[in-house]
């Protein structure tokens, strides 16, 4: 089948596969024949809404192969009109690899990745029609579904091409080939000839066109007719691809200009002879070929060009270049002898690729510091196999160049040094090596490999890798280090230790590969990862031969289902692994090329979760070397003894927890029965067993695990345990960022690395003592010492700190936080100096004069604070609003102070404008517009980061959007100077040197030095290895280091020279004077203050506002905030003395408690907050002042306009979120649809996307299945949906909140993600809409703001925006002109035109007037047809039709009794829908012969040219809809929460979605959780099936609320019964769905219910206070119980206990919870009729609540793990959880919490308690650890929260928002 022979001249595909029978090939789906009129033969028409479920493939199976190697593809065929079509290739390449090429008009652009490539095809159009006018005017084909005049088409593809351009692959031969709907198909076929359709025979031969040319005609059976006379090319269309042709900004396929081909010859079409060509392509791929021309063509040297020397950097390339300053950063960063170039260069690594780079001068080199090696990449195949391995060079090859003594460039090269890093982890914690010796440790930080002497701290780096490291592994004698990074890139490394230079790097796995284990010899390495279909890999390579310069092959490998956590080679045999994973402990061996396994027989083990395995060292004469004992440990706290060499478990051991706290007895930990501590790690010399385990503690054990000889606690639990090669030191590793090793012969434990478990956000360096200060992600703030790099203090915080600032002279540092508040801390007495909250938003900038005498701080919202910083209080002096620039991009360093005291600088009031204000009383002195100074630019340029250079100077550096560098004069503003293409992306950063000679900046992840002069040929050096952005960059205050933060905190050390020689430079400027410093605070010495003042780093981040001078609020005086938030502390009343911390600072940012074990928790006291209400009552009145200047828009009186529902409840911001991966709940189901949005639903029929919102949430629902996909991006109330034409992107608005502005969210379909923000409007969002050609997006404000804001696509950058005088309600495109679209509102019609000049775009809008004769309405909604004919419609029910040629409107007709709110049309089919629930079908064909010349007419005056066709009625106002392109079904939403299914064609209705209206009070599962049911204020109980969350049934009770629901306990016969606002009970059966019995037994609404555990009784309690208990057969009332009366009860709860040991009889208990906080405990046995009171319990609170109407409600409930135990929680002293001993009769534990809990439940499962609050967060804590996650997806606050009897699914409710939860557990 691989033969080339029989395939030649060509290969006719549907004849060789013999299509028709169809026993070679497949179809799908809606595949049929019919006769073409066009070609007068039979062909195949593909046809249906979903191209993946009707297509014909080709073989029968895709495990099958057509084996056809013709490089070039002919298919015949031709797309349907009005639709979209899909074909898919399957193509082989040599090296094994299957590359899918997809090509489809529903592609919006160009996409690839190392399987799949992607391609847009452009439908041409008839010549002469319309559509072709349009493409050769736009010089590409038509976007989107093919035009209804599309012809029938004749595609060459070049496979051969296509394969080696976009991915360097060979080509094989074809594999497979998929043809989807929508499309007729004649043929397809294959050869090595280019063949031209529209050559006949007869034409050839005359032009001397032969197959041994490589060309000739289309042959015969292939060919379309062609009538006598006519053109080929007039009647049909051929494409080639790759093309000639007018291209797109993305590689597409699409008709070309006309031209012959006759002449071309396959040697022509070449990749290596390609480059003569002129070929359009995209960007990605004109960078790929210029690199392979870079790479493979040799050039002259460009004149004044010269290589830099490499004598002190020998290892290393040097990046190309373009221009003076351009960027030279790296996607990646490698091997110091990998040689890569710019851009691509990770994907270079081919045989393509060269030893020696001739290198570009004017901007630097790359510097990466390992130590020297020279490498070149070559490229071998092995079976499927790709290796890429590295060779020694001796030394670096240089290429002299003529006059290289005149090239001048900063010196010295290199000017940066990596000196340390203080970072540990990344990827994972679980990793960290000694060295044979025992004197260093080895261990990655995100991308780099770090070497640490334990004795001196030195460090030594391994950077190549460019994703975070996953794993390590050293040979026996740590001469050779394997490493392998994380993500997609999984690529291993293999290091010579000693010299640390790369040997080899290699990728056999797909991604994921998480473990390495190398053999004793080194001549083996193993690794475990994913494979391409993310199936677990075992990968064996043989590496003997790595360290002498030759290749690493693979020895064997296998793909497995189990589990595989860690595996490891055996030391006494590199032939032999073990691995363990959950479930499962397997031994592996190598044999004859095959990797086997067999498993360990684990028995009743066999559910365990391993997590570690070690081998029993030693060797022994007298047994085989295979004869030993394999340790595996568990999560569970087992611990496996197996007999290696039997395969059997030998003894099975189990950690458990001491019986009493630590606290009280230091016993040691026992093996015995009972809940276990995980042991995450086990490690084992030939002394003792060392082992890490989850609650924090290393242990030593003996080998017979008799008892503990030696442990150490740790902040987090022990992720990793390792024992050195002597046994005299044990490692241990923490997931909360520590590493340290305890001495086992002195006992004493060092701390060597501790670090930030999230990213570093800003920094700030206290010169004098050599500290410096970090604010992390983490919500941490840590002090550090520069030079031993240990932690000094650790802060930490409930919000997360944004900037920090160090005063220049004083032990004194400020916070800012993403809150807004303001902390000043004394760190010599560990006190807190003060405390402000002078913004609402982000802390984005945070400086101290250099003089010390002044604090300034920015905020999100703009707002700019000065303080005095002389005092210890650090009081306000001003506080400026809207002055910064708006928004947190601009963050750690918004502001800037000069160096003299003077000025102070930042961006604002908008994002195009530099203000320098100042400094001692922030009077304004000059603003700069930097968006004018570049007239050539043809976009605004924004600031983003500004810095002062030496005052001596007079200079302002700012960086810009542009990727520049503007100098402008600090006294005159102007523009001094610029440099542009200062990184590949946008400066993050940058600080100039007190000298003023150097200027340091940061872009995405690399570090720049420049010549501050810009006078040299090379001005800059780039230095890399932070693996994330980094966020700030700066000098140390001596001048000789630099720090840059990111990923983690990077020390360089600046070895440049004190004075420069040898250069004609202009001298450095004079050094900055420095005024006395100011006398010490009090409390401080003399001492203490330095006499020379050094500079401090600085924070900044801003955004825009008005251009007029801000108001100012001169505040005199502020109450010090003595204390500060509160935070979620673990309170055990029984443990009577905490571990001390190793860091002394008692001072934490939110109080002195010392912290917890682990980051998430958060062990701080809550302190009564100070007042800082003179400043919020300024800013009110402020505020009153600005409302009575402006008058209050009215809402229109229409229903469209969107009203947010009113909430008073506010989100909070400072929440623990957790990481991605790590959540404990995973929202699994959204039930309901949000019927107060307008327009918020969206289908598109032909691709099956069905989404809409619930509250903030937008549901994405598959219609057949009934899975659901959610995106989550915002945290307000969704207004509106729009999805574009080719349905692959989805916008959806949210409104504001607390006067911030609308956000509105770009997702893109395929993967959910959130591709773009936009946030614009200051109102709600009204109305999205997007062009017909999806080129444009349109966004209407609603009636507060009543402004049209249109964005490009590309970009989503605002094109041009217009303010239209009234409301505005609905916004529609032209289907037929892109350009032109219309609005309506209460002002009339707006027609609207873009207009297009060059990059300029204005939005041009016209009014018309409503016609007198349809009276005073408004306009609420409007469509178009197909024939300039635009429909709106009235709040009064009337449709007026319009000419959009005229703008008149000439006809219109009641549809309607009241207001229409939808309006779709559909060919000659309208669709209107109302607020009196009226959904109708119009025949409107009649329509277009009334169009007159001129006036608008009448219905009355013309006949009856509309049809009423169908009507229906639904359940409430219609407020979105959705229909097919013939108006036959469709999806209608209505403001019942409800979505409909509508058949126009059966006239049928079908409720696909349903939900609660009003609130919801109440959600229960039922016992067996098989139903679910829920109640709400409009007195319906409705039930759901649990598995797919459908409404079985609802009962409705009118003119009533039911406030509460349970289930009936019996198995069988299930009722539910609801509480209801009269006082009744009402039980419902559910197999019956009637009501079974009405029970009054309160006078006033019932508030709680509950059956009895056995089912015997009903427990109902009322608004008054009284309960009752009533016979659900009988329906009397047979005990009233008083003791709660006058309170209203919150909560009744029963279950099955004994209660001997409270000296009661009985068999059930429960509880009542009142309003009082008072909660009663009961003991009954309802079958003797026996009901006494167990406890009464009381809990206090502040005497005279400020706001006693909206205070938490009282919750109580029996703990589900030990019904002895009694969980309350309510308004009080503190914010708390208390749980209360029934036996002991207290409190015996507590759990702060951070707002008022308005609902909790308890979990059976896992010890979890689900706390819902008025700040919309949802709370799940741990209530054995206090660790705890919050989660943020409600948009008002939670009233409900409600785990499922088995604890695996929770239900929380927000308003009518249900969502349902998936628990994973903490």
């Amino acid at each position: 089948m691989t033969s080339r022979v029989w395939q030649h001249p060509y290969v006719n595909i549907f004849k060789h596969m013999r299509v028709e029978e169809w026993k070679k090939t497949s179809r799908e789906g809606d595949v049929t024949t019919y006769m073409d009129k066009t070609l007068m033969c039979s062909v195949f028409r593909i046809r249906g809404s979903i191209p993946a479920s009707n297509y014909i493939l080709l073989p029968k199976t895709s495990t099958q192969s057509l084996g056809l190697t013709g490089r070039y593809l002919y298919l015949l065929f031709r797309p349907s009109p009005a639709k979209h079509f899909v074909v898919h290739m399957d193509i082989a390449a040599e090296e094994g690899q299957v590359i899918r090429v997809s090509f489809s008009n529903l592609f919006k652009e160009f996409k690839s990745t190392a399987t799949w490539l992607q391609f847009p095809f452009l439908c041409g159009a008839a010549k002469g029609s319309v559509y072709e006018s349009t493409a050769k005017t736009a010089r590409h084909g038509l976007v989107g579904p093919a035009p209804s005049t599309v012809r029938w088409t004749c595609l060459m593809m070049d496979l051969q091409y296509i394969l080696s351009v976009y991915l360097n692959r060979r080509h094989s031969h074809l594999k497979t080939v998929k043809l989807c709907a929508n499309m007729s198909v004649k043929n397809m076929f294959t050869s090595d000839l280019v063949l031209d359709p529209g050559v006949s025979f007869n034409e050839a031969k005359q032009a001397g066109l032969a197959s041994s040319l490589g060309t000739g005609p289309m042959p015969r059976e292939m060919s379309f007719p062609v009538p006598k006379g006519g053109s080929w090319h007039d009647l049909y269309d051929y494409i080639r691809f790759p093309s000639d042709g007018a291209k797109m900004p993305f590689d597409s396929i699409q008709k070309g200009f006309p031209s012959s081909v006759s002449t071309c010859s396959p040697a022509e079409r070449s990749p290596t002879r390609e480059m003569s060509r002129s070929v359009n392509i995209s960007k990605p791929v004109q960078d790929r070929v210029s690199l392979i021309q870079q790479i493979t063509t040799p050039k002259l040297q460009p004149r004044h060009r010269t290589t830099l020397e490499t004598s002190s950097i020998a290892e290393l390339g040097v990046v190309t270049s373009g221009l003076n300053g351009q960027d030279t950063s790296q996607d990646d960063w490698h091997c110091p002898g990998d040689n890569l170039g710019k851009g691509q260069g990770s994907r270079t690594s081919r045989s393509h690729r060269s030893a020696v780079r001739i290198p570009c001068t004017d901007d630097g080199g790359v510097h990466v510091y390992a130590h020297t090696e020279d490498d070149i990449n070559t490229h071998g195949d092995d079976s499927d196999v790709e290796e890429i391995v590295c060779t020694a060079v001796s030394r670096p090859v240089t290429l002299p160049i003529a006059k290289e003594s005149q090239q001048r460039k900063l010196h010295p090269d290199p000017i940066l040094r990596l000196n340390r890093i203080i970072g540990f982890g990344g990827a994972t914690m679980k990793c960290a090596l000694w060295t044979k010796s025992g004197d260093t440790v080895v261990y990655p930080c995100h991308a780099i490999i770090v070497s640490m002497k334990i004795s001196s701290g030195q460090q030594r780096f391994f950077i190549g890798h460019t994703d975070k490291v996953s794993a390590l592994t050293f040979n026996g004698n740590s001469t050779v280090l394997a490493s392998a990074q994380t993500g997609i890139q999984s690529v291993v490394r293999v290091w010579n230790y000693l010299k640390a230079n790369c040997l080899a790097m290699f990728k056999t796995h797909a991604h994921s590969l998480s473990s390495l284990s190398f053999s004793y010899s080194g001549g083996v390495l193993c690794g475990v990862g994913k494979d391409g279909h993310s199936k677990t890999m075992v990968v064996v390579w043989n590496t003997l031969r790595v360290t002498k310069g030759g290749e690493v092959s693979v020895l064997a490998k296998a793909h497995t289902d189990v589990d595989i956590q860690t595996m490891k080679i055996a030391f006494f045999d590199d032939t032999r692994m073990v691995s363990c994973g959950r479930d499962n402990v397997r031994l592996w061996r190598v044999r004859s090329g095959a990797l086997r396994s067999c498993p360990v027989n684990l028995g009743e083990y066999h559910a365990l979760d391993f997590t570690d395995v070690a081998f029993e060292e030693g060797h022994f004469a007298d047994r085989e070397p295979e004869d030993r004992t394999l340790f595996a440990s568990s999560r569970s706290g087992h611990i496996l003894e197996i007999d290696y060499g039997s395969v059997a478990i030998k003894n099975v051991r189990r950690l458990l927890p001491a019986q009493q706290p630590h606290a009280q007895r230091r016993e040691k930990q026992t093996f015995g029965m009972g809940l276990g501590i995980a042991v995450n790690s086990i490690s084992v010399s030939s002394a003792f067993c060392a082992t890490g385990s989850e609650d924090g503690f290393l242990r030593l054990w003996p080998l017979d695990f008799s008892t503990v000889f030696l442990e150490a606690e740790h902040e987090g639990p022990v992720s990793l345990v390792s024992v050195s090669d002597d046994g005299l030191s044990v490692m241990a590793a923490t997931t909360s960022g520590n590493l340290g090793y305890l001495d086992v012969s002195s006992r004493g434990y060092s701390t060597l690395m501790r670090s930030h478990t999230d990213g570093v956000l800003g920094f700030s360096v206290d010169g004098i003592r050599r500290r410096i200060t970090t604010a992390s992600c983490d919500r941490t703030v840590r002090v550090w010492d520069m030079d031993s790099m240990q932690q000094l203090y650790d802060f930490v915080s409930e919000d997360t700190p944004c900037s920090v600032a160090f005063h220049p002279s004083l032990q004194v540092f400020s916070c800012g936080s993403s809150s807004g508040l303001v902390r000043v801390f004394d760190i010599a007495s560990a006190k807190l100096l003060a405390e402000h909250r002078q913004h609402r938003g982000e802390v984005v900038g945070l400086a101290f004069s250099p003089d010390g005498e002044f604090m300034y701080s920015a905020g999100s919202l703009g707002s700019l604070a000065l303080y005095n910083s002389s005092q210890e209080d650090h009081h306000v002096l001003r506080v400026l609003g809207n002055v910064v620039a708006r928004g947190t991009e601009r963050a750690p360093d918004a502001l800037t102070v000069s160096s003299d005291n003077r000025c102070l600088a930042f961006v604002g009031p908008s994002e195009y404008t530099v203000t320098i204000m100042a400094a001692r009383s922030l009077d304004e002195l000059l603003r700069v517009d930097v968006s004018i100074l570049d007239v050539e630019s043809t976009s605004l340029d924004s600031a983003l980061k500004v810095c002062f250079s030496p005052a001596s100077t007079g200079h302002l550096l700012v960086t810009t959007s542009a990727n520049k560098i503007l100098w402008i004069s600090a006294n005159t503003g102007r523009l001094l100077r610029e440099v542009s293409k200062v990184h590949k992306h946008q400066c993050s950063s940058l600080a100039v040197s007190e000298d003023g000679r150097f200027l340091l900046t940061a872009g995405h992840n690399a570090v720049k030095v420049w010549d501050y002069s810009m006078q040299l040929h090379v001005n800059s050096q780039m230095f890399i290895g932070h693996s994330q952005p980094i966020r700030q960059v700066n000098f140390a205050p001596d001048q000789m280091a630099v720090v840059s933060v990111g990923d983690a905190i990077f020390f360089w050390d600046f070895l440049a020279h004190p004075q420069e020689t040898g250069t004609d430079r202009r001298s450095p400027p004079k050094a900055a004077s420095v005024s006395p410093p100011k006398p010490a605070l009090k409390g401080h010495s003399e001492s203490e203050v330095n006499g020379r003042l050094l500079s401090n780093g600085m924070p900044r981040r801003t955004a825009p506002l008005p251009t007029s001078p801000p108001p100012c609020l001169d505040i005199s005086s502020i109450d010090q905030i003595g204390q500060a938030l509160s935070h979620l502390s673990l309170c055990e009343e029984d443990i009577d003395e905490v571990l001390p911390r190793t860091a002394p600072l008692p001072a934490p940012l939110a109080g002195p408690s010392p912290r917890p074990p682990s980051g998430s928790f958060l062990k701080v006291t809550e302190m009564a907050a100070g007042g800082d209400s003179t400043l919020k009552s300024s800013l009110k009145r402020a505020a009153d002042n600005d409302s009575l200047k402006v008058e209050k828009p009215v809402r229109p009186d229409c229903y469209k306009q969107f009203t947010p529902r009113f909430k008073t409840s506010t989100l909070d911001q400072s929440t623990a979120t957790p990481e991605l991966g790590e959540e404990g709940l995973s929202l699994k189901a959204v039930i309901g649809y949000n019927g107060n949005g307008r327009a918020n639903m969206v289908w598109n029929p032909e691709t099956g996307l069905f989404a809409y919102s619930c509250g903030c949430v937008v549901v994405v629902e598959n219609l057949h299945t009934g899975s659901q996909r959610h995106w989550l991006g915002h945290t307000e109330e969704i207004s509106c949906l729009a999805v574009t034409n080719d349905a692959q992107t989805v916008a959806s608005a949210a409104g504001s909140s607390g006067g911030s502005r609308s956000l509105i969210c770009i997702w893109n379909v395929q993967d959910g993600t959130c591709s773009n923000t936009i946030s614009y409007h200051q109102g709600a969002v009204q109305a999205l809409s997007f062009s017909r050609d999806d080129f444009f997006f349109l966004t209407v404000g609603d009636f507060t703001n009543p402004e049209v804001a249109l964005w490009s696509t590309r970009t989503y950058q605002l094109l041009s925006r217009v303010s239209v005088s009234g409301p505005l309600h609905d916004v529609a495109f032209s289907p037929s002109a892109a350009s032109q679209l219309a609005c309506v509102g209460s002002h009339g019609l707006y027609f609207c035109n873009i207009h297009t000049q060059g990059l300029d775009v204005e939005l041009k809008v016209q009014r018309v007037c409503v016609p007198e004769e349809v009276g005073d309405v408004e306009l609420t909604a409007l469509c178009y047809n197909a024939n300039s004919i635009l429909f709106t419609g009235t709040n009064s029910g009337h449709v007026c039709a319009w000419d959009c040629n005229t703008q008149r409107c000439f006809m219109t007709w009641e549809a309607d009794q009241g207001e229409i709110g939808v309006l779709l049309c559909r060919g000659n089919r309208l669709l209107t829908g109302s607020n009196t629930r009226r959904l109708r079908l119009w025949g409107v064909a009649a329509v277009q012969g009334m169009r007159p010349g001129g006036e608008a007419s009448n219905t009355e005056d013309r006949g009856a040219p509309v049809l009423l066709e169908q009507e229906m009625m639904l359940d409430g106002t219609v407020v979105s809809a959705a229909f097919d392109d013939v108006m036959d079904m469709g999806i209608v939403g209505t403001t019942a929460g409800t979505l409909w299914y509508i058949n126009w064609v059966d006239n049928t209705s079908i409720r696909l979605i349903s939900g609660h209206k009003s609130k919801v009070n109440d959600v229960v599962f039922s016992p067996d959780e098989s139903h679910f049911a829920t109640c709400g204020e409009d007195g319906s109980v409705r039930v759901w099936t649990a598995p797919n969350n459908e409404l079985v049934v609802q009962f409705q009770v009118l003119n009533q609320s039911c406030g509460s629901a349970c289930w009936s306990p019996s198995k069988g016969g299930a009722c539910v019964v609801g509480g209801y606002s009269d006082g009744t009970l009402r039980i419902f059966r559910l197999a019956s769905s009637e009501m079974e019995l009405k029970l009054h037994p309160h006078p006033v609404a019932v508030t709680a219910i509950q059956y009895s555990a056995n089912g015997q009784v009903i427990l109902s309690a009322g608004r008054d206070g009284l309960m009752a208990v009533s016979s659900p057969v009988t329906g009397l009332t047979v005990r009233l119980i008083s003791d709660h009366k006058g309170a209203p009860i919150t909560t009744i709860q029963c279950v099955k206990k004994q209660y001997k040991e409270f000296g009661l009889e009985g068999n059930e208990m429960w509880l009542a919870a009142s309003a009082d906080r008072r909660v009663s405990v009961w003991a009954a046995d309802w079958m003797k009729d026996k009901c006494e009171l167990l406890d009464w319990l009381t809990f206090p609170a502040p005497a005279n609540p400020e706001e006693s109407d909206s205070l938490p409600p009282s919750l109580a409930a029996f703990s589900p793990i030990d019904h002895g135990l009694v969980v309350y929680t309510g308004y009080g002293v503190e914010r708390e959880l208390s749980f209360y001993s029934l036996a002991k009769k207290r409190v015996i534990k507590k759990i702060a919490l951070s707002h008022w809990a308005m609902c909790f439940s308890l979990s059976s499962k896992g010890r979890l308690i689900a706390v819902g609050s008025k700040e919309r967060v949802l709370k799940l804590i741990k209530s054995s650890s206090g660790r705890f996650q919050d989660f943020l997806h409600h948009s008002d606050s939670l009233q409900t929260c409600r785990f499922s009897p088995s604890g695996k699914l929770l239900f929380t409710v927000a308003y009518n928002e249900i969502l349902l939860w998936e628990v994973r557990g903490l």
